[in-house]
């Protein structure tokens, strides 16, 4: 079979196909390391942040571990408190603070969590003082990248990556401590004798740190988080972030003396692209506020150095605000305007929310009563002519140490209270920490009231700290 070829098809007519890619390749991002005043303030809070992480585990408090989520038995203990599912109040109070708090430190000074205390930054510059550790700095680390595969490059990327997955996993294993009693789980790792959730969740978290502090870095930043999308909503012209003093720096030039630079009429920034090599995220900040900055101030701190050497005065790229660029005003006034009206609304809706929650936490009773009827039986005669309701109380127990409990009940006249598990007096024993189901009957005289629904109240006393508990119910009279 043979194809004729078209006459008419002349070669000005074909056209190559033409790729189009979706998605832009981006370049791996190698921080130059940097020194300098916000440099230091960001290690203090990652040894601070992980001091804390890695710590308060192993911390105790009487018998048991301080900080402890025990899924299992349902209980949260946090230091001298015993929270139970019913106090997810609690739990919504904190996420309130917190979401709060995070509006209140992006208005004032921008992504201060993201370039100080967010665990994505923070692990990442771990991970990266390790590389630099075994790898060398900055331009080392370009050159073994670009170099063949050896035995010297296998050795350094090898070592990294153990560094790597050993330090993912200790911060696995500590995260899971949270949830497991962490000596109990650090002898199950010695002894090989972890249960298949504890595994699956220190593999899991370990994957997840090694992943996205080795590997994703900055991607995490600019794409997955939903922070960077929404900061805009939190900033205004008030607000402190990192900025260039373009008025100041351009036009760009080469290096040059101060004398020199006067004389020419030169900008204060010498285009030595510093500023792009040591941020994180690979922006250039002359270009103006962009989503990508975490607000780390690395950027400023190796421009200082810069001006430092060069003679100039420093602050070329600072905190700052965007009025105290454009109106040029000094730092007294800058801090004024700081505190404008919609930071001192949200500090004090802040205080409130905190003073409320901590108000509730000291009144909080220590035990918890829940009623729930027996479905299964609306009303039934009793021995002696007696007409009962059956019940289930729950009592929880939010204290350290075994309570006795005296149960009574009211609401309508000649009512008796009657348990199996109670003793003569009408007392039961719930222990430390721990909650009881008690099944309790009331008992009224058949007759004595009118059919229908009468309200009751339950009321639970603490024998020791002689604290009362009442919680309301029904008893039910058939026709």
């Amino acid at each position: 079979m043979s194809i004729k070829k078209n006459s008419n098809v002349t070669n000005d007519a074909v056209t190559e196909a033409t790729v189009i890619n979706l998605y832009a390749a981006a370049d791996k991002i190698y921080p130059r390391s940097t020194f300098g005043f916000f440099t230091k303030w960001r290690w203090v809070m990652i040894w601070l942040t992980q001091l804390v992480f890695y710590g308060i585990p192993w911390l105790e408090w009487g018998q048991r571990q301080a900080l402890l989520f025990d899924l299992e038995a349902r209980r949260f203990y946090i230091f001298n408190l015993v929270l139970y599912p019913q106090d997810l109040i609690y739990l919504t109070g904190i996420l309130i603070i917190s979401a709060l708090s995070l509006f209140l430190f992006t208005a004032i000074a921008g992504r201060l969590w993201c370039g100080y205390t967010c665990p994505q930054t923070v692990y990442t510059e771990i991970f990266l003082w390790i590389e630099a550790k075994i790898e060398g700095d900055r331009a080392a680390r370009m050159k073994l990248d670009d170099a063949p595969m050896s035995a010297k490059k296998l050795l350094k990327k090898g070592g990294k990556h153990f560094a790597w997955i050993t330090f993912a996993l200790w911060t696995g294993f500590t995260f899971v401590g949270y949830f497991s009693p962490i000596r109990d789980l650090g002898s199950a790792v010695v002894n090989l004798g972890l249960g298949p959730w504890e595994t699956f969740w220190i593999g899991f978290y370990g994957f997840a740190t090694y992943g996205n502090a080795g590997f994703m870095r900055e991607q995490v930043c600019k794409y997955m988080c939903p922070y960077a999308r929404f900061q805009s909503a939190m900033f205004d012209d008030d607000t402190l972030i990192v900025t260039y003093d373009e008025k100041r720096g351009e036009p760009r030039g080469k290096a040059s003396l101060k004398a020199d630079m006067d004389k020419s009429k030169q900008g204060a920034c010498i285009d030595c692209s510093l500023c792009v090599q040591v941020c994180p995220t690979g922006i250039d900040i002359r270009k103006g506020l962009q989503y990508e900055c975490i607000g780390c101030g690395a950027c400023a701190d190796v421009c200082d150095t810069v001006m430092d050497k060069m003679g100039y005065e420093r602050g070329l790229v600072k905190y700052s605000t965007q009025h105290a660029i454009n109106l040029g005003w000094n730092r007294a006034q800058m801090l004024r305007h700081v505190l404008r009206p919609r930071v001192l609304i949200y500090t004090a809706i802040l205080a409130s929310i905190v003073v409320a929650l901590l108000t509730s936490l000291i009144m909080r009773d220590s035990f918890r009563v829940d009623v729930v009827r027996d479905r299964g039986v609306m009303a039934r005669l009793a021995d002696g002519g007696m007409l009962e309701n059956v019940y289930r109380l729950q009592i929880m127990n939010a204290t350290e140490t075994t309570q006795r409990y005296e149960l009574s009940a009211s609401g309508i006249d000649n009512l008796k209270v009657e348990s199996d598990v109670a003793d003569a007096n009408k007392t039961v024993t719930v222990n430390s920490a721990e909650s009881r189901w008690i099944p309790v009957r009331l008992q009224i005289p058949d007759g004595s009231v009118k059919s229908g629904s009468h309200h009751v109240e339950f009321k639970v006393r603490a024998i020791e700290s002689n604290e009362l508990v009442a919680e309301k119910s029904v008893f039910l009279v058939p026709r």
